[in-house]
């Protein structure tokens, strides 16, 4: 009967994940995303608030806060004024004393149809620029690495909140049932570390799952805590011994505990499953070669970019990769932000082209910067101070105009001026490109709802397609 049937069967599982899909694409209009208590997945497809324009992100973080003027946003009257004061005031509150002018030491070209303005340092990502939608009038409001990388993954810099990829695996859940929603690729170890890939007060389940950390290469990195112990069935009898202990527990319904099962039914399901997604040798070689793995300067992040690749196309909501911590140039920043750009500029480039030649690309919001820009101000003669005040970020795919501008600095580069785009406006401008409205994605901790975007938040719909 069972050999007979066996194509049923099939059908029937298939139908159930078509229906699942669907309801997850069916917009719920403005009630907000609160998780359902019968819900026994807390990763399975929730309904967006409406029609979403991506599926899943990509964030490119660039650790330590490239520079705005030396890399997407020429400044020609900083060129032409370089070596002279400041001509206005700087900002009161500084991380350290700057002083005169200085132009960017790089050379600097339009590129595609869009007449983008590169530097020199991003030759492959100039190849692609007609992909990107540049915001270049972002701020934020604190120069301190800690607080700023808290702030642009969390939304808050002084309390430990959930972050941007927790929230988003909690309002839409993921498409896989056997790999994490939310996955960072060797992320930082300082400036705030794990809580910026945390769940803090939201369940378990949308923590982000670290694969490997800063300090090894990508090419060594691993989900930790994964090992199987002894054959499958053992290790289902350990889990459901565990679940039956916990349910003797004084509150067998905390969160904490059920988070903890998931926890544990997580990774038994991904022995069979995660290290087929970080094996990479049945990538073709002309996959290989694009992603810079054959050369060492770019393999290390390149592998990275793969990896988020394979990650997303297996239907993980949220990956990051952490390009970790080399773009803190307070000296030295001719070399070290050629030598930065060199490692991750092919990698980059290679992961616009792959998502867009699979279709994956308009489905996939691509993310890329740092979680500040640096002072036009020298420092120590040839570096850059942090800079919150006005910096640049760019997106790509996910329903982003392509090749378009947005925004813009003063003509130094010192401070938004127009069209200014908070963090907190980052933030509600990606979850609506999700098709979440970012005043209902609340959770309710310690007596009120929190939110990604606190009580502020701005959608800039003007780069929408």
């Amino acid at each position: 009967m069972l050999k007979s049937c066996c194509a049923g069967f099939g059908s029937v599982a298939l139908a159930g994940l078509f229906a699942e899909e669907a309801m997850g694409m069916r917009p719920r209009g403005d009630r907000p995303l609160l998780l359902d208590p019968s819900d026994t997945n807390p990763l399975g497809i929730r309904v967006p608030h409406f029609q979403p324009r991506a599926k899943r992100v990509i964030f490119l973080f660039m650790h330590g806060g490239p520079s705005q003027v030396d890399t997407f946003d020429y400044k020609p009257k900083l060129q032409k004024d370089d070596g002279k004061p400041v001509p206005f005031a700087k900002p009161r509150v500084q991380f350290a004393q700057t002083g005169n002018l200085m132009g960017s030491p790089y050379k600097w070209k339009q590129h595609g149809e869009s007449g983008a303005w590169v530097s020199e340092i991003f030759p492959e990502t100039a190849k692609v620029v007609d992909d990107l939608c540049f915001i270049k009038s972002l701020h934020g409001s604190n120069p301190a690495h800690g607080a700023a990388l808290l702030k642009i993954h969390t939304g808050s810099e002084n309390f430990v909140r959930p972050s941007m990829g927790s929230w988003i695996t909690y309002g839409l859940g993921s498409e896989n049932r056997d790999l994490p929603g939310f996955v960072s690729i060797t992320p930082t170890l300082g400036h705030g570390g794990v809580n910026n890939y945390s769940s803090a007060f939201l369940p378990a389940a949308y923590h982000g799952t670290a694969i490997g950390h800063a300090g090894i290469r990508a090419d060594q990195a691993r989900f930790e805590h994964m090992t199987a112990m002894g054959d499958a069935r053992i290790q289902r009898e350990q889990i459901e011994f565990i679940r039956e202990l916990n349910r003797r527990a004084p509150d067998p319904a905390s969160t904490a505990l059920e988070g903890r099962i998931e926890t544990f039914e997580l990774a038994f399901r991904m022995q069979g499953v995660a290290p087929e997604v970080l094996d990479i040798s049945g990538e073709t070689d002309e996959t290989r070669r694009l992603y810079g793995l054959d050369e060492s300067v770019t393999e290390n992040f390149g592998r990275q970019c793969l990896l988020a690749r394979r990650f997303s196309e297996r239907g993980v909501r949220f990956v990051q990769c952490t390009h970790s911590y080399k773009w803190d140039q307070h000296g030295n920043l001719e070399n070290d932000h050629r030598n930065n750009a060199a490692e991750v500029d092919t990698g980059i480039a290679a992961l616009l082209k792959d998502l867009k030649r699979r279709g994956m690309l308009d489905e996939t919001l691509v993310l890329w910067g740092g979680e500040f820009g640096r002072t036009p101000a020298a420092q120590d003669g040839n570096g850059r101070d942090h800079n919150p005040h006005g910096f640049t970020m760019w997106m790509a795919g996910g329903g982003v105009k392509p090749g378009f501008s947005y925004g813009a600095t003063d003509e130094y580069g010192y401070y938004a001026q127009e069209d200014k785009v908070h963090v907190h406006d980052l933030h509600a401008t990606i979850l609506a490109l999700l098709g979440i409205n970012h005043e209902q994605l609340t959770y309710r901790n310690a007596g009120r709802d929190f939110r990604l975007t606190d009580v502020s938040g701005r959608v800039v719909q003007e780069i929408f397609t």
